[in-house]
C-alpha cells in the first residue's frame, strides 16, 4: 500500500517569526519526543519549509503517512506535551492554510 502525501503552504500571522524560530529551536531540542508522535500516528516523513518574500511568511509543510487524515485525528487527540505545544504554536501564529496539488511522487 502506497503513503499518503500532503504538501500545504500555512501563511503566518505577521510579525511571528521569531515564535517560529522558537518552535522550531523546541522541536530540535525535544526530537525524541516529536519523533515518537510521528510514529504513533504512522508518519514516515515531516518536513517544514520557512518561505519568505514580499507578502509575508509562510512555512511549506510537507508529510507522509500511511494515512494522512489519520495522523491528524491521532494528533488532534494527543495528549502528549509535544502536541500541546504544536497546536498552541498553530493558534498562535497560523492565519491560513492551502494544500498543495501533488503533480509528482516519486518514491521507491
Amino acid at each position: 500500500m502506497k503513503d499518503d502525501v500532503v504538501c500545504a503552504r500555512v501563511r503566518l500571522q505577521p510579525g511571528s517569526l521569531p515564535r517560529v524560530r522558537a518552535w522550531a529551536a523546541h522541536l530540535h531540542a525535544h526530537r525524541a519526543e516529536a519523533l515518537r508522535t510521528l510514529d504513533d500516528e504512522g508518519v514516515s516523513v515531516e518536513s517544514v519549509f520557512l518561505e519568505s518574500d514580499a507578502s509575508g511568511d509562510s512555512l511549506v509543510y510537507y508529510l507522509r503517512a500511511a494515512d494522512v487524515e489519520a495522523a491528524f485525528e491521532i494528533a488532534r487527540r494527543s495528549q502528549a506535551a509535544i502536541e500541546q505545544f504544536h497546536r498552541q504554536f498553530k493558534q498562535d501564529t497560523w492565519l491560513e492554510v492551502n494544500r498543495l496539488e501533488l503533480l509528482v511522487d516519486l518514491s521507491s
